[in-house]
């Protein structure tokens, strides 16, 4: 059955804008040029005294939930109707254990609903390194953090790009793990088939210790044994993309036994694209329809939009789209065979 929440001519009285945008709070415990930090979001927890990341700052991407305050999701409706965490999320209570000190919760697109990284509620974070562009999100807040010093790395998630994106527009590392390596209880979830937990630094000696205290495994230095340039990929984004990655590309082939160009997709990236976005709007529906019904929250109109057209999804559509995402991990796990390395761009443009 096909259901909707909410009628297209409705959204005009639905909608929040850009011109609400609050401004920020005397409660923020740091300078925050870049409006990457949640207004007024006053969080602020110690690390043990001593660990592997004693003596960094980090934020948290504010989906993540922190004992004692509330996950507001970057949206004021959520905030208002969820009560504050009463633990930390297990990511969240590994880093502290770890040794490093929470300073704040970062800006999101809304609900995690967007992959520009901007937020009608409380604005849109500066991207540092290129301030007349956007950041890219959803976790563009945690992004804008790093990217401008403010801490020294930030938890994001990543759904469709949500730590990918901002950290190619923000000149970062990003890592997305493998879905299901890393538990996402305490986490605002909007595609649990897709989503994940994530983290950004500046710095690749600091990125690799972020990944020993949560993964709980020491960094290997892996053979490449057969380097695949994903050249299907570097069609989407264009030749100024390709140009632009061709020195990074140059530096992985000199670490690689053989080099080759591929197609990853036989028919279209497109297809695969289709299918991912049907099966990712039918699971957000899942995880939000109730609140939205019983709330009736503020939304700014892209969000909506999305909304609406993932209310509006019914089985078949996720029985076509099924088959292609199953296509697409057998084919993914043919060309990931151990020493093998994928390189494509992080974002189509």
């Amino acid at each position: 059955m096909r259901c909707s929440f909410l009628d297209f001519e409705d959204l005009r009285s639905h909608v929040q804008t850009e011109k609400s945008v609050p401004k920020p709070s005397d409660e923020s415990l740091i300078t925050d040029p870049f409006n990457a930090f949640v207004p007024g979001s006053a969080v602020q927890v110690e690390g043990a005294s001593e660990g592997p990341l004693a003596g960094l700052k980090f934020a948290a991407k504010d989906i993540y939930d922190v004992a004692g305050f509330v996950t507001g999701g970057g949206n004021p409706d959520w905030a208002r109707t969820h009560d504050p965490a009463e633990t930390h999320a297990p990511v969240v209570q590994t880093l502290l254990d770890a040794g490093a000190a929470l300073v704040g919760k970062t800006i999101t697109d809304e609900l995690t609903r967007g992959i520009l990284g901007s937020n009608a509620h409380y604005g849109t974070p500066v991207n540092p390194r290129a301030p007349d562009r956007f950041p890219g999100g959803s976790s563009s807040g945690s992004a804008c953090a790093v990217a401008g010093g403010l801490v020294d790395f930030a938890l994001g998630s990543d759904t469709g790009g949500s730590v990918r994106i901002p950290a190619s527009f923000c000149g970062l590392y990003g890592l997305r793990p493998t879905h299901g390596r890393l538990p996402l209880a305490g986490v605002l979830q909007q595609a649990p088939s897709f989503d994940t937990v994530g983290w950004f630094a500046d710095d690749a000696e600091i990125m690799a210790r972020i990944g020993a205290a949560i993964l709980g495994a020491e960094p290997i230095d892996p053979q490449i044994d057969r380097l695949i340039v994903a050249s299907d990929a570097f069609e989407v984004a264009g030749e100024a993309v390709a140009i632009a990655l061709a020195p990074a590309i140059n530096r992985l082939k000199a670490h690689a036994k053989q080099t080759v160009a591929m197609r990853l997709c036989p028919t279209s990236l497109g297809e695969w694209r289709r299918a991912k976005q049907i099966e990712q709007d039918w699971e957000a529906f899942q995880s939000l329809g109730d609140w939205i019904i019983k709330t009736n929250p503020r939304l700014a109109y892209e969000t909506a939009l999305r909304l609406v057209r993932a209310a509006n999804l019914d089985e078949s559509d996720l029985q076509n789209a099924r088959p292609v995402r199953e296509s697409h991990r057998e084919t993914m796990a043919g060309l990931l065979k151990s020493g093998s390395m994928v390189v494509l761009p992080s974002a189509p443009g």
